[in-house]
C-alpha cells in the first residue's frame, strides 16, 4: 500500500493510475482538509465487493466453508469443460 498526500497523486496522476492498475498496487490518498481516500484497481474492487456478497448470510458462509473443505479433502469430481 502506499500513501501519497494529495498534490503528489494529483501531480503524478497517470504513473499512480499505472501503478494501481498494473501492479495492483492501492493507493491512500491523504488531505489535509477532509478524509482520506483509497484508490484501488476495478476488479479488485468488485471481486471484494463479491466476497461480501457471498459471505453475507451465515447458510451462504457456511456452504462455501463446508465446500471449500470437502474439496480440501479430496472431495468432488473433475470434469472436463464442454466445448460449444
Amino acid at each position: 500500500m502506499k500513501v501519497v498526500n494529495y498534490s503528489e497523486f494529483r501531480n503524478n496522476l497517470a504513473e499512480n493510475l499505472n501503478m494501481v492498475n498494473e501492479d495492483r498496487e492501492i493507493v491512500v490518498v491523504s488531505r489535509t482538509k477532509g478524509k482520506n481516500v483509497v484508490v484501488m484497481d476495478l476488479d479488485d474492487y468488485n471481486a471484494i465487493q463479491e466476497t461480501l456478497h457471498l459471505t453475507s448470510t451465515a447458510a451462504n458462509y457456511k456452504r462455501l466453508t463446508d465446500a471449500i473443505a470437502e474439496m480440501n479433502a479430496g472431495g468432488g469430481k473433475k470434469r472436463k469443460l464442454i466445448d460449444k
